[in-house]
């Protein structure tokens, strides 16, 4: 086989495995109205089903600085191995869990073959093809997420319309073996001649330091609320373990998490500006799937596939991204992208009960297109900022951004349209017994749930209500802080001739005329 057609195949190989890790953490979304039913799914409660989207997310992007390490000392040949049978393993565990606690456990073991899979199947892109066709690789790399957006929600509904929920998690092993496969025939084994010692100590720093900011974060969204011990103690203790972290790092000759990456203004302002993107992404999936199976009543499917509209934008932003780059430089493209997300998010404020299905759709597919015209160019300038023998390192904190990101916008955006949705909604629960008051204090879902078996239609209006509210006031906040991403790409990308821009390809203007345009 030709070298030009191997690399290609290698690529594919690769995009394949990260449509899974990201797959995985799409599926979920449509199965949540099915997991809170106690009769077909586990009868999972509001803060069930958040740990069990953050879960994966939160051991995800910890990992990843281990993930990038191993790719780094091992190859991230044997590294994508590894994170791939990791992965089927806790698929098939968690597919067949007798209760929330089960499923929490082991969505965090799949989260943790993510974390070996991701990094090295960027290092592979970046290391594996030739510089003349990296920028194309890593677009190509960047479109997984668009595919996985597509792919989660629709193969989630179609699986959950035949099957019970296990098999959301089961699908996966077919994936994995095909990958296995694949690395076997055509991906080489890449190495580096530093070879990077492993840190334990800095993992279990960021681990802890980050599952007690999320745990904190949900707590908050209970009826106990945000200054309550039970929250702020476990908040502070996760930041103080997170400053540790970065404080250890910072004093090792071969960190995994080497904060001074960010001394490149491009990286860190790229690293920062993932993170918030994801974060608006993530929490807005959430609240999503609620309100259309909700609020709306489509059935698993159904959502799916108008979830699935944001994939086809991403994909298409992607796309463009590298001729939009050239054309407005890589500064203003990806501002371009997160004021059209940004306004997006706020489109939600427009939506209600009778909302068409078809504007809901194409309000997700040009909210898909700003994400797209981010992702791409702004993955490119941050790893062509890199030197080669930092590749791994910086595949870690592009990897890590993202379920950082993801992680935290759930449990923040979970939490706000918790505390939200119970304001708005206990007016109308004051003549119900103490019991069922507090059960559908808990979410929409639970009070539709008491509003049936007490034979009470008018509180189903009112919890359809009451979550309108919450995710108008949800929204808002997405909008917000999607917009500082873009006041952080305008401060830390400015107009200046660049050795970045020309490695990347993306922006790579004339520089006669660079400054006029940044």
């Amino acid at each position: 086989m030709a070298a030009s057609a191997r690399q290609w195949w290698t690529v594919a190989v690769a995009v394949l495995a990260q449509t899974l890790v990201l797959l995985d953490n799409t599926v979920l979304n449509v199965a949540m109205e099915t997991l809170a039913d106690p009769v077909h799914g586990l009868g999972a409660s509001a803060a069930d089903l958040a740990w069990a989207n953050a879960s994966y997310s939160l051991v995800f992007a910890a990992g990843s600085f281990a993930g990038g390490a191993l790719a780094d000392r091992y190859g991230p040949r044997r590294t994508l191995v590894a994170g791939l049978t990791l992965l089927a393993c806790a698929s098939a565990l968690a597919a067949f869990s007798d209760g929330a606690t089960e499923l929490i456990v082991t969505r965090g073991f799949m989260g943790a073959g993510g974390a070996l899979i991701t990094p090295a199947t960027l290092a592979i892109v970046t290391r594996g093809t030739a510089p003349a066709d990296r920028t194309r690789a890593i677009a190509v790399w960047a479109s997984a997420g668009g595919a996985a957006v597509a792919l989660g929600p629709v193969v989630g509904g179609a699986l959950l319309t035949r099957f019970w929920w296990g098999s959301v998690f089961l699908v996966n092993l077919p994936v994995v073996a095909l990958c296995l496969v694949g690395v076997a025939l055509l991906v080489p084994g890449l190495r580096y001649a530093e070879r990077r010692v492993l840190d334990p100590l800095g993992l279990a720093l960021s681990v802890l330091g980050l599952g007690l900011v999320v745990y904190g974060v949900i707590r908050g969204g209970r009826p106990s609320g945000w200054t309550s011990p039970a929250a702020l103690l476990p908040m502070t203790l996760g930041l103080v373990l997170l400053a540790a972290f970065v404080v250890s790092q910072s004093r090792r000759a071969v960190p995994g998490f080497d904060v001074r990456l960010f001394t490149e203004a491009r990286f860190a302002g790229g690293s920062v500006t993932l993170l918030l993107l994801f974060f608006g992404l993530a929490g807005q999936l959430f609240y999503c799937a609620f309100y259309l199976q909700g609020v709306h009543g489509l059935s698993t499917l159904a959502a799916g596939a108008v979830m699935s509209a944001a994939a086809g934008g991403i994909v298409l932003g992607n796309q463009v991204s590298p001729a939009l780059s050239r054309l407005l430089t890589v500064r203003w493209c990806a501002v371009a992208g997160i004021l059209l997300s940004s306004a997006t998010f706020g489109g939600y404020l427009l939506f209600d009960a009778d909302t068409p299905v078809a504007w809901i759709a194409g309000t997700l597919f040009a909210q898909g297109v700003g994400i797209g015209l981010v992702v791409a160019p702004m993955t490119a300038e941050m790893m062509a900022a890199l030197p080669p023998r930092y590749t791994g390192a910086g595949a870690a904190i592009n990897a890590a951004a993202r379920p950082v990101g993801s992680t935290l916008g759930v449990a923040v955006l979970g939490s706000v349209l918790a505390t939200a949705y119970r304001g708005a909604v206990r007016p109308a629960l004051t003549e119900l017994p103490p019991g069922p008051r507090e059960k559908a204090l808990d979410s929409a879902e639970a009070a539709r749930a008491v509003a049936r078996s007490l034979n009470r239609p008018e509180l189903l209006a009112a919890a359809d209500r009451a979550y309108l509210h919450a995710m108008y006031v949800t929204a808002a906040w997405t909008a917000l802080l999607s917009l500082a991403g873009a006041v952080l790409v305008i401060g830390y990308f400015r107009p200046r001739p660049s050795t970045t821009e020309a490695a990347s390809g993306y922006g790579a203007a004339p520089s006669s005329n660079r400054a006029h345009r940044g």
